[in-house]
């Protein structure tokens, strides 16, 4: 009995067979993987009618026949030698079974649930083995509707070995394949705050924190550029962490020159939310002592304003027309709060009013409907709708 022949096909990242990458249009080569990717089974030609060539109605049988054709000519150039690799049965298509298909998805796919079921000590070399496996998304280059499915359980999978794998080496202190890992898997998803929580630590773990700091500031210009989203806590924590380590050995007069070198330029202190609370907190603080009073105020975009545009638009208007002294911190996209020290609830509605003002007299075509909420740090509470 004559051995089976076996064909290799890589379809994570780019798709190659026996490490060739098959030259051929968009279509046949959707077609082809397609085929590969459904190998264990007979495949219907009206069920590659419906995904092929679903709005057409002149002949789409014929069509077939013609890619058909084309699939098995571009196959008989990568494999010159082996018989015929796809068969014409009644109604369907099928591999010949003489023919054995290897995939690297089934490869990693087994590595990671193989992983899962190993014991502790034995589990983060597997799961270094199975994250090894995955070199980009599945079929990366193929943009037609059946490859999303399959590509986010893919792309799943890799991101959550790669979550349980990250605090397996952090307790070894294995800090050089964090920060490996970290950096294929942000290549991935770059908003699994994860990655680059991980990779923040392992640099300041290294001794590095002024690159930590800078893997900070490129994830949350990202985070915010794409999906108007701040970094959690967590993260600003790590980063305020370290920023402090960056500055460990300095003398005196050097600590008095860095805290003295961002002087006011004219706008408002945009800060996180958690600075924005311990800023509050002092501030009620140096109340019980003066008996003064201070007003923090909420400002929201309706939902039928354009989020991109908009929110912009609106914490453009909010650091320029505020105060240098007065911080402002984003709660969501679209919403922000601030605190207007020595304010009472006139001097609030004053200021309420010149954003709105503004805001509508420099973006005349906005359609963005604000709301202002104020309340009193001494509890005396209002609400203003605009």
């Amino acid at each position: 009995m004559s051995e089976r022949k076996s064909l290799h096909f890589e379809l994570l990242g780019s798709f190659s067979c026996e490490g060739a990458a098959p030259k051929s249009g968009r279509k046949v080569l959707s077609f082809l993987q397609y085929l590969i990717v459904h190998h264990e089974r007979n495949i219907s030609a009206a069920e590659l009618i419906e995904e092929f060539w679903p709005e057409r109605s002149d002949a789409p049988a014929n069509a077939l026949r013609r890619m058909l054709l084309r699939a098995r000519k571009l196959l008989k150039e990568l494999y010159p030698e082996a018989e015929e690799l796809l068969l014409t049965l009644p109604g369907c298509y099928a591999w010949n079974p003489e023919v054995c298909l290897t995939l690297d998805t089934k490869r990693f796919e087994d590595a990671c649930l193989e992983a899962g079921r190993k014991k502790r000590e034995e589990q983060t070399e597997a799961l270094l083995a199975a994250v090894s496996l995955y070199k980009g998304d599945f079929l990366s280059a193929n943009d037609s509707g059946w490859v999303m499915a399959p590509r986010q359980y893919y792309r799943t999978l890799y991101i959550d070995a790669c979550k349980t794998l990250l605090p397996l080496l952090e307790k070894e202190e294995r800090w050089i394949e964090v920060m490996a890992v970290c950096e294929q898997a942000y290549e991935i998803d770059f908003s699994v705050e994860d990655f680059t929580f991980c990779q923040m630590q392992a640099l300041i773990a290294l001794n590095q924190p002024e690159q930590a700091v800078e893997k900070y500031e490129n994830f949350r210009n990202r985070m915010l550029e794409e999906f108007q989203i701040e970094p959690s806590g967590r993260v600003e924590k790590l980063c305020t962490l370290a920023k402090g380590l960056r500055k460990k050995d300095l003398g005196i007069s050097e600590i008095f020159a860095l805290l003295s070198e961002e002087d006011p330029v004219g706008s408002a202190f945009f800060c996180t939310f958690e600075m924005f609370q311990s800023i509050v907190s002092l501030e009620r603080r140096h109340l019980l002592r003066s008996k003064g009073n201070s007003m923090l105020i909420i400002v929201r975009l309706g939902k039928e304003s354009v989020p991109a545009a908009d929110v912009r638009r609106l914490e453009r208007v909010l650091l320029e027309d505020l105060r240098a002294g007065d911080p402002v911190a984003r709660l969501e996209a679209g919403s922000y709060i601030f605190l207007l020290t020595g304010a009472d609830a006139e001097n609030a509605r004053m200021v309420i009013s010149r954003l709105d003002r503004d805001f509508h007299r420099i973006y005349r075509r906005s359609e963005a409907h604000i709301t202002y909420h104020m309340e009193n740090l001494s509890f005396e509470k209002n609400e203003v709708p605009r």
